[in-house]
Protein backbone atom coordinates (compact mmCIF):
# COMPACT_ATOMS: atom_id res chain seq x y z
CA UNK A 1 0.00 0.00 0.00
CA UNK A 2 1.54 3.33 -1.02
CA UNK A 3 2.00 5.97 1.65
CA UNK A 4 -0.52 8.24 -0.09
CA UNK A 5 -3.21 5.59 0.49
CA UNK A 6 -2.53 5.70 4.23
CA UNK A 7 -3.25 9.41 4.58
CA UNK A 8 -7.07 9.23 4.44
CA UNK A 9 -7.12 6.39 6.98
CA UNK A 10 -4.77 8.27 9.26
CA UNK A 11 -6.86 11.43 9.07
CA UNK A 12 -10.03 9.44 9.73
CA UNK A 13 -8.51 7.92 12.88
CA UNK A 14 -7.19 11.29 14.05
CA UNK A 15 -10.69 12.73 13.60
CA UNK A 16 -12.16 9.85 15.62
CA UNK A 17 -9.65 10.57 18.38
CA UNK A 18 -10.52 14.26 18.30
CA UNK A 19 -14.23 13.52 18.67
CA UNK A 20 -13.58 11.10 21.52
CA UNK A 21 -11.51 13.74 23.31
CA UNK A 22 -14.26 16.30 22.75
CA UNK A 23 -16.81 13.97 24.35
CA UNK A 24 -14.55 13.27 27.32
CA UNK A 25 -13.80 16.96 27.84
CA UNK A 26 -17.52 17.78 27.61
CA UNK A 27 -18.19 15.20 30.35
CA UNK A 28 -15.51 16.83 32.47
CA UNK A 29 -17.01 20.28 31.89
CA UNK A 30 -20.39 18.97 33.06
CA UNK A 31 -18.74 17.50 36.15
CA UNK A 32 -16.99 20.82 36.87
CA UNK A 33 -20.27 22.72 36.45
CA UNK A 34 -22.08 20.37 38.85
CA UNK A 35 -19.49 21.24 41.46
CA UNK A 36 -20.16 24.95 41.23
CA UNK A 37 -17.66 26.20 38.66
CA UNK A 38 -20.01 27.34 35.92
CA UNK A 39 -17.51 29.89 34.59
CA UNK A 40 -14.84 27.24 34.10
CA UNK A 41 -17.35 24.91 32.44
CA UNK A 42 -18.41 27.69 30.07
CA UNK A 43 -14.78 28.38 29.17
CA UNK A 44 -14.23 24.71 28.42
CA UNK A 45 -17.32 24.56 26.20
CA UNK A 46 -16.26 27.71 24.40
CA UNK A 47 -12.91 26.12 23.59
CA UNK A 48 -14.71 23.06 22.16
CA UNK A 49 -16.67 25.19 19.68
CA UNK A 50 -13.78 24.99 17.19
CA UNK A 51 -14.17 21.20 16.99
CA UNK A 52 -17.87 21.55 16.22
CA UNK A 53 -17.26 24.35 13.76
CA UNK A 54 -14.70 22.32 11.78
CA UNK A 55 -16.37 18.91 11.93
CA UNK A 56 -18.50 19.20 8.78
CA UNK A 57 -15.56 20.23 6.59
CA UNK A 58 -13.43 17.44 8.04
CA UNK A 59 -16.15 14.87 7.32
CA UNK A 60 -16.67 16.10 3.76
CA UNK A 61 -12.93 16.10 3.07
CA UNK A 62 -12.53 12.57 4.40
CA UNK A 63 -15.40 11.34 2.23
CA UNK A 64 -13.72 12.79 -0.84
CA UNK A 65 -10.29 11.44 0.10
CA UNK A 66 -11.61 7.94 0.85
CA UNK A 67 -13.78 7.65 -2.27
CA UNK A 68 -12.51 5.18 -4.82
CA UNK A 69 -11.15 6.84 -7.92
Amino acid sequence: MPNSDLLPSLLFKLNENQLALEAAIMDLSNWVEQRGSADVADNIRSALVAIDRNEELIKMTLVVMMAPE
